[in-house]
């Protein structure tokens, strides 16, 4: 057994004795506790005036003696204890509470959900210290979320005996028949979004709306969403600490194996969060760092990936498992060493460099590229917007091209750049550019300077519009701004407002008329027309160097 856990302060040296000694007793497998320890326990507890506590494996040994207040007991770090989740902790917690204090408390059945406990049981005492009553609860396997355990009716102490072993492993196996259901349903993780808020409401909705389809592109399954509004962002967990026992309850009962928030948390809050509910947490940074990680086909894209995911990553490197340390020889190399995390640091800043220097060197092929076009005499089109606004589709269609479009997010990110004659004999390049998104992390922004360095040369610009999103006015201004930051506001601009099809002419005309731009759907070749004519006149007005 450990040492106690909890406060002995002002405890005489034989109190503390016994409190050692019942962590030497043993339970028997098919009792909550044996009546002789539920009557010790009760003894003590009253003598001491504060609450007392067992954690109890399977097999009976006692793993921790707890000592509590007069009305609360802590559970310490349970960690080492595995989860899975078709498992439950391998522990149950048994603790005393005076009888006027009534049976089970929601903090214990809150513990009890979200530590995954075996059981958490209460034993009663009267005033004269002999136990009263045994008080229990377990977690009940598709119960709802509001209640996912079950509360048993109270037993007397002298007849414990329930086959506690028994009634464990009926719930793991009902636990591993819903992982077996859900794993059949689905493939691939199943994620909570969660997004905590300071500002509108309306505003967060659509945010979230966007993240769940950032999931479907990266092949999560999505089984619920939760918000929550505050005044200030907690600094520890983003959200309230009761609100993310909820969250971790939430989880463990739908099999999430995943929590993705919307925000971008730093390295103190990911460990926080992920340390208090167990499971895998992710921000929408490194979601979408996945997403392109994906997608990209090219030694470009996976070297640009790579390195914005390692700079993302190194903040992030962080462990508490000194074990793991290396021992290095030599004058200076003795003790310690270095460290398993020091050791990661390194590696990954080394490999950073390396990438760093081969982007480089395709940051000078570009150039010859740019230069070689340029020699050409060719004006440069380039299609730009919001992921997912058609500019892929716009490009095969107006090329003949097959450059791979799907609905959704993110779908190309290498830069695909094709030879465009208009009727007049007039000879263009049109490029198709990874798309843009609101918040777009700043290590992709550097990651991927050597694509957005594309649009340096672009002679004009084509902004697709989605205007069947009912966010296209948010769209428009993140790429706005965008373009901003890059210095490219100067560029011209023609808006092409896609997917007209998917709107009412009404809507159409007005959004034209409000927007001012030309009305297409990408998917069909005959309304791309006036585009045409319009791209042709653009280019005619261009004084190309090197055109003759």
């Amino acid at each position: 057994m450990k040492e106690i856990f909890g406060n002995l302060l002002g405890l005489k040296a034989s109190q503390i004795k016994r409190l050692e000694n019942l962590g030497r007793r043993r339970i028997p497998t098919q009792a909550i506790v044996s009546y002789e320890l539920c009557r010790d326990l009760s003894r003590l507890s009253t003598e001491i005036g504060r609450q007392v506590g067992l954690l109890v494996e399977r097999s009976g040994k006692i793993a921790q003696v707890l000592v509590g207040g007069v009305d609360r007991i802590m559970i310490p770090d349970l960690r080492e204890y595995r989860l899975a989740p078709d498992r439950l902790r391998g522990l149950r917690c048994i603790h005393t509470r005076a009888d006027d204090m009534g049976g089970l408390t929601q903090d214990d059945l809150t513990d009890l959900a979200l530590l995954r406990l075996d059981l958490m049981a209460v034993i009663t005492m009267h005033p004269d210290g002999s136990p009263a009553q045994i008080h229990y609860a377990h977690i009940l396997p598709g119960a709802s979320e509001s209640a996912p355990y079950r509360i048993m009716p109270p037993i007397p102490p002298f007849r414990p005996e329930i086959d506690c072993l028994g009634l464990i492993q009926a719930l793991e196996a009902e636990l591993a028949r819903q992982k077996v259901e859900e794993k059949d349903d689905a493939s691939g993780e199943r994620a909570l979004l969660v997004s905590v808020f300071t500002g509108g409401r309306k505003a967060a909705m659509a945010s979230l709306d966007e993240l769940k389809e950032l999931a479907h592109t990266a092949n999560i399954r999505t089984i619920d969403t939760v918000l929550q509004q505050r005044k200030k962002a907690d600094p520890r967990f983003l959200m309230g600490s009761g609100k993310l026992d909820e969250l971790a309850i939430l989880a463990l009962h739908r099999g999430a194996s995943l929590i993705v928030f919307d925000q971008e948390l730093n390295p103190s809050q990911i460990r926080s969060i992920a340390d208090r509910t167990e499971i895998k947490v992710i921000d929408r940074t490194q979601l979408i760092l996945d997403i392109f990680a994906q997608r990209a086909k090219s030694r470009e894209g996976k070297l640009q990936v790579e390195l914005a995911q390692l700079k993302y990553i190194l903040p992030r490197l962080v462990t508490k498992d000194t074990a793991m340390s290396r021992l290095t020889g030599g004058i200076g190399g003795r003790g310690p060493g270095e460290t398993r995390l020091e050791i990661n640091r390194r590696r990954a800043r080394e490999r950073i460099r390396r990438l760093e220097q081969a982007l480089k060197t395709v940051q000078k092929n570009r150039d010859q590229q740019r230069r070689r076009r340029s020699r050409m005499g060719l004006p440069v089109i380039s299609i730009i917007g919001y992921t997912n606004a058609g500019k892929s589709t716009l490009l095969n269609q107006l090329t003949q091209s097959r450059v791979l479009a799907e609905n959704k997010l993110f779908a190309t990110l290498d830069p695909s750049s094709r030879r465009l004659r208009f009727p007049r004999d007039i000879d263009v390049i049109i490029t198709d550019t990874v798309g843009f998104i609101r918040d777009l992390p700043k290590e992709l922004m550097a990651a991927f300077k050597a694509t957005l360095e594309e649009l340096d040369n672009a002679d004009l610009f084509v902004h697709m519009i989605d205007i069947s999103n009912p966010r296209h006015p948010e769209q428009i201004h993140s790429v706005e701004t965008i373009l901003d930051e890059l210095n490219l506001g100067s560029i011209p601009v023609i808006r092409v407002l896609n997917k007209i099809d998917r709107v009412d002419p009404d809507t159409r005309d007005m959004l034209v008329q409000r927007l001012g731009g030309i009305a297409v759907s990408a998917i069909s070749r005959p309304s791309l027309k006036p585009l045409s004519e319009r791209l042709q006149a653009a280019v005619e007005h261009i004084t190309y160097p090197g055109s003759p």
